[in-house]
């Protein structure tokens, strides 16, 4: 019944939005610690359904939040932003990655040494978790890299 309960408030984290995917952004290769440094600024902010701002946040709408701030628009949908980027295994994690649990439900930043970053359910506050947590470990779901799209090139013939 424990589960349900969670399982049912991170759902809230799907809620749809209709940004467009990904925006042209920086190629500087610090990108992905730029992007932990701006989430770990929010740890401790309020949990709030549907919330994009540090006012309050839910799971997609935080990464959304710490995405624009170095100009990636993503949607407001944790199963729409497990549709961009390049899967990336859980060995291969590097800080900035996504990371995604219980069936694309739930998703937060990868932040280095097995451990992540999310807003986490009603009650809660953004905070920091271990992947290997027993929970998480058991709804993995899978990562995502969002990397710089290719600059397009304008040849003069």
């Amino acid at each position: 019944m424990v589960l349900l309960g969670i399982a049912t408030v991170l759902a809230a984290c799907s809620s749809v939005s209709g940004r467009a995917p990904v925006s042209d952004r920086s190629t500087d290769g610090h990108r992905g610690q730029s992007v932990v440094d701006i989430a770990r600024k929010h740890v401790g902010a309020p949990y709030r359904w549907g919330g994009t701002s540090p006012s309050g946040f839910d799971c997609s709408g935080f990464v959304r939040y710490v995405y624009a701030q170095v100009g990636v628009s993503l949607p407001h949908n944790a199963a729409k932003q497990y549709g961009l980027g390049t899967p990336v295994s859980r060995d291969s994690l590097e800080p900035g990655d996504l990371v995604f649990f219980d069936r694309l439900r739930h998703n937060g930043i990868y932040v280095g040494d097995g451990r992540f970053i999310h807003a986490r359910q009603t009650g809660k506050r953004v905070g920091i978790a271990s992947l290997d947590d027993e929970w998480y470990a058991a709804h993995w779901a899978g990562a995502r890299r969002l990397e710089p799209p290719p600059q397009s090139v304008d040849r003069e013939d």
